[in-house]
């Protein structure tokens, strides 16, 4: 059995994990005029459904002791995550913000929705990041213990991306 190496790149997971939201939230204070990229939302939202779904299939796998495809999968998840990130950012720093026109209890689900989905979002990263390197340093039961965790916060950031978006998506039109 080979010995599991120690956990590699553990400083720049945390600068990661502290830099992205941050960088983030300041871009929206930053407006470049003379670009359109109003069409990304849907396409970003299409990329949380099928980060969504590929969650579910890589956690069927790993049930079925298929580690290769959970591996694969969860890699695709990893990029797809990015380049929502790029799209995201891309469309936030091009586009002032769409506000949620609903009234009555329909807007306090949205922002309960909204808001955990965002908080969420910051705090999967590190959950993400420091899961995915552990498996990569073959540290195959710290990584089970911490995936508990990062899969269902993960999923549910997924899914609540493409509730946001539905939710909102009548008001962009509204502009």
């Amino acid at each position: 059995m080979e010995t599991p190496q120690p956990e590699q790149h553990k400083k720049l997971i945390i600068i990661l994990s502290i830099a992205i939201p941050v960088a983030v939230a300041a871009l929206f204070g930053i407006k470049i005029p003379g670009y359109d990229f109003t069409f990304l939302p849907p396409i970003y939202a299409a990329i949380n459904g099928v980060t969504a779904v590929l969650l579910l299939l890589s956690l069927i796998a790993i049930k079925n002791g298929d580690r290769k495809t959970h591996e694969g999968l969860i890699k695709v998840c990893l990029a797809l995550s990015g380049l929502f990130l790029i799209m995201y950012v891309l469309y936030h720093i091009t586009t002032e913000s769409t506000e949620f026109g609903g009234e009555g209890v329909i807007r306090y689900v949205y922002f309960f929705i909204l808001i955990s989905h965002i908080l969420l979002s910051i705090t999967v990263i590190p959950f993400v990041l420091f899961t995915f390197s552990r498996a990569q340093a073959g540290n195959f039961e710290r990584h089970r213990r911490l995936a508990k965790f990062t899969f269902p916060i993960w999923l549910y950031v997924s899914i609540t991306g493409v509730v946001v978006y539905l939710m909102i998506s009548p008001y962009y039109r509204m502009k």
